[in-house]
């Protein structure tokens, strides 16, 4: 089973990287980009398993390294082609 989590930070942070970005793309003439939030993405290759262990184990992988908490949000997605 493979997922993918990906971690941003929260709406509420400051994002300086997503906003170098956002400026670089404007400067390059893409002046319709509103918002860019920069963050990371892990794939995670889990094996065989249940589904519902496995999104309980990527969560406790997050809370525990992938994710700072504080300052960060994750999502976790289980993809379609290693649920099969």
């Amino acid at each position: 089973m493979k997922a993918r989590v990906t971690v941003y930070p929260r709406r509420e942070i400051l994002d300086p990287q997503g906003k170098a970005i956002r400026g670089a793309l404007e400067r390059l003439g893409f002046a319709e980009v509103r918002e860019v939030r920069a963050g990371k993405s892990f794939e995670i290759d889990l094996g065989d398993g249940d589904v519902q262990r496995a999104g309980e184990r990527l969560a406790e992988m997050c809370e525990k390294l992938l994710a700072n908490t504080v300052v960060e949000e994750y999502r976790i997605e289980l993809l379609e082609d290693a649920v099969a």
